[in-house]
């Protein structure tokens, strides 16, 4: 049966026990309202670890919005049970006065990686994902965690912040889950209307495209000209970015290099839609 903790006291001393005994811990950072992705995170942590904490914290110091704050759905007793059919140990959901006490100040920035992109349309926000799980690494005390894929800029902000600032922790990046028609899984899908949800798949699909015509040899500025095209063409309100980049750093790609990573951000309706693939 999993535990739910609130208190990170108390989670420290679960997890002390824990180490006395040898045991490994993984720990899966979520905001909650799981979805299979979550879960394939929560499996690989079991596969890998002795023990297994996954956290829920709707972190308030990452939206730029406070309506997509509010918005944000939350469902714990849901999230919960499908914690437990997945033989997770521990959900630890703290309150926001546990994770941001009263007189808290300090915040935790990382450069670079973290400025295009996501960086640059949703300022402050890479801050606020450094900052949280910072302290989810020191509240859990895990030695491992596993973070998707599909938010391809986060995972390499949290692997260079714990590069950076020394933090005995692995970070294991797992791949994205899909749904059978190529979306990525994301909390924020249950958003879309009907039309829009049917809408949605189209980006995946264009996106390969774009993939596969680079790897054959096509000029890398014309496709995504053309891919971007294709998406607003299909429904999308508008595009963010779409963009090829380094996976080491995230820096700009030109020309196109074998290894890039092409990563989007746009609008479906009043939906907010990330993506990437491997080029």
């Amino acid at each position: 049966m999993t535990q739910v903790i609130r208190s990170s006291a108390e989670l420290r001393e679960k997890v002390a026990g824990w180490k006395r005994s040898g045991m490994l811990v993984g720990v899966v950072p979520t905001m909650g309202a799981l979805h299979e992705g979550h879960l394939s995170l929560a499996r690989a942590a079991r596969a890998q670890s002795d023990r297994v904490i996954v956290t829920i914290f709707v972190n308030p110091m990452q939206f730029n919005a406070a309506e997509d704050l509010l918005k944000y759905p939350r469902d714990e007793a849901r999230d919960l049970a499908l914690l437990e059919a997945e033989g997770v140990d521990v959900l630890f959901a703290p309150d926001v006065t546990e994770v941001y006490p009263e007189g808290f100040e300090t915040q935790v920035s990382v450069k670079g990686v973290s400025e295009p992109l996501e960086g640059a349309f949703r300022p402050g926000h890479f801050d606020g994902v450094a900052t949280v799980v910072t302290k989810l690494f020191g509240m859990t005390q895990a030695g491992r965690a596993f973070f998707g894929e599909k938010d391809w800029q986060q995972l390499q902000v949290v692997q260079r912040l714990v590069l950076d600032l020394n933090i005995p922790i692995r970070i294991i990046g797992c791949p994205t889950i899909r749904e059978e028609d190529g979306l990525a899984m994301s909390s924020r899908n249950v958003r879309l209307s009907p039309q829009e949800r049917a809408l949605a798949p189209a980006l995946h699909r264009i996106m390969q495209d774009a993939a596969a015509a680079l790897r054959a040899g096509n000029a890398m500025e014309p496709e995504l000209e053309k891919a971007r095209a294709a998406i607003l063409a299909a429904g999308f309100r508008s595009i963010e970015y779409l963009e090829l980049r380094s996976v080491d750093g995230l820096k700009p790609v030109a020309p196109f290099e074998d290894g890039a990573r092409m990563l989007f951000a746009g609008w479906l309706g009043d939906v907010r839609l990330i993506d990437n693939i491997a080029v």
